[in-house]
């Protein structure tokens, strides 16, 4: 990948529901985030989130990504596929744009990265990516 977008992010929302309780506290939890991004990436990110919990509180999760601005000053959209895990302190993914889902100046986005975020609203996140 030729160029390398660093941003960070802020939560603005964050609605989890669990969709099936387990035994001895592991359970299955669909979120809905909503997060602002601010650097080479810049604008809106809506992802939700399929999460596993285990009994001691850490988790592994999958996710769909649609981040709406810009990137390195090119306007549009693409979509990320996220997988990630949570150690009860800090969330780590890693995730890459879905062929096909870019708009406007980001269509034909290729790329990928990740993300990292200690237990709170703010995290730091990579792109390295291409645009044909």
């Amino acid at each position: 990948m030729g160029t390398h977008a660093a941003a960070t992010f802020e939560v603005k929302s964050w609605d989890e529901k669990p969709y099936e309780e387990i035994e001895d506290g592991k359970k299955l939890t669909r979120a809905s985030v909503v997060q602002s991004c601010h650097g080479d990436i810049e604008g809106e990110a809506k992802v939700e989130y399929l999460m596993a919990y285990r009994s001691d509180g850490t988790a592994s999760f999958v996710g769909l990504q649609r981040v709406i601005g810009s990137v390195g000053g090119r306007a549009g959209s693409f979509v990320l596929q996220i997988a990630g895990s949570f150690d009860g302190t800090t969330a780590k993914g890693t995730w890459f744009a879905v062929a096909g889902s870019g708009t406007g100046e980001l269509q034909g986005l290729r790329g990928e990265g990740g993300f990292a975020a200690t237990h709170g609203p703010r995290g730091s996140m990579t792109l390295d990516y291409d645009i044909e």
